[in-house]
């Protein structure tokens, strides 16, 4: 798995994952939104849960691809 992770390139990559953490630009970043509300209890809606996953996910997949780069010297 970590194979076919480690094809992706890494540029394209993060621009992706920082848009989509980011987006919609205003009034404020559905992952924010959905993070405090994650915090606070809120995030009890079908909906808003795949939201918060479906603006997270390519944030996770740049951590697992950044990972190795942590191990090696």
């Amino acid at each position: 798995m970590f194979k076919i992770i480690d094809r992706i390139p890494l540029l394209p990559l993060a621009v992706a994952a920082v848009f989509m953490a980011l987006a919609p630009f205003s009034p404020e970043p559905h992952l924010l939104e959905k993070s405090r509300m994650l915090f606070n209890g809120e995030l009890t809606r079908g909906i808003d849960i795949f939201d918060f996953f479906w603006h997270s996910f390519l944030l996770v997949l740049l951590a697992m691809r950044l990972w190795p780069y942590k191990f090696r010297r």
